[in-house]
């Protein structure tokens, strides 16, 4: 088991965060509450279709494998909705590692999508992603590839996710992967996050299976998050020689709007 020494200092910071934003919330004394206000103006915004995401995280794993050496990345996403069509746009980026000289420096995902409610408390999310890997030498090779997903979502806790990539990682053989994580929210700000997921691939390349355990806390705009991954299987070690895949900590630091 990998402990990062960056993820057991941040946790240890995580969960210590003072609670002083709850004492906030407590009601006002009572003339000042039944006190009536001199002016009230309600401003109606429009909300806006563009969304974006920041973060930082001590490993960037990828269904159970480093994306990074066990090293830490920086992350940021920017999304696209039209309206309340259901069809959005966004793109993702974040650095790389993949040990190999000439390896590439940064993923970039470009995906497009359709999301919609199919039941009271159920949706329905389609989609394709361009990987798109940057930075490598010409004699590397490219990596570039696309995924095509299907995902069902219960009460916005529960995701049952099945995605293909007809060449994956540019490789002359196919993927197939289904996963599913829940989020359940257990107070004070805090979440229980938990997935387990399994990947095969044609042209006996093998399988494996990964899954993940963690906590994450809301506070302000920031969420934090301490998760353990691991891995099983056969193509995992093979593929990354037992070194890149995980049995691993990981904190992350995430913010957006």
């Amino acid at each position: 088991m990998r402990l990062n020494k960056l993820a057991l200092a941040l946790s240890v910071a995580m969960f210590a965060l003072p609670l002083s934003a709850m004492a906030q919330d407590a009601a006002a004394p009572a003339d000042q509450a039944n006190e009536a206000p001199a002016a009230a103006v309600v401003v109606e915004e429009e909300a806006s279709n563009f969304s974006w995401n920041l973060g930082v995280t001590s490993d960037y794993v990828f269904r159970g494998i480093t994306q990074t050496d066990f090293g830490p990345a920086l992350q940021g996403g920017l999304d696209y909705a039209f309206g309340d069509s259901g069809w959005y746009i966004g793109t993702w980026a974040s650095n790389v590692d993949f040990v190999a000289v000439g390896s590439p420096d940064i993923e970039l995902d470009a995906y497009f999508g359709y999301g919609t409610a199919i039941a009271e408390d159920w949706s329905l999310d389609l989609h394709a992603i361009r990987y798109f890997y940057l930075g490598e030498s010409d004699g590397y090779g490219s990596l570039d590839y696309n995924e095509y997903f299907a995902a069902v979502s219960y009460a916005e806790m529960i995701t049952f996710t099945v995605a293909y990539a007809n060449d994956y990682a540019n490789q002359d053989y196919s993927s197939t992967y289904f996963g599913l994580t829940g989020a359940f929210d257990v107070g004070n700000g805090f979440s229980l996050n938990a997935g387990v997921g399994y990947s095969d691939f044609s042209k006996d390349v093998g399988s494996y299976t990964d899954y993940n355990l963690g906590v994450s806390r809301s506070f302000g705009p920031v969420e934090a998050a301490l998760t353990y991954y691991d891995t099983t299987g056969n193509y995992a070690d093979s593929l990354y020689g037992g070194g890149n895949t995980s049995d691993t900590f990981v904190i992350s630091f995430k913010i957006g709007g």
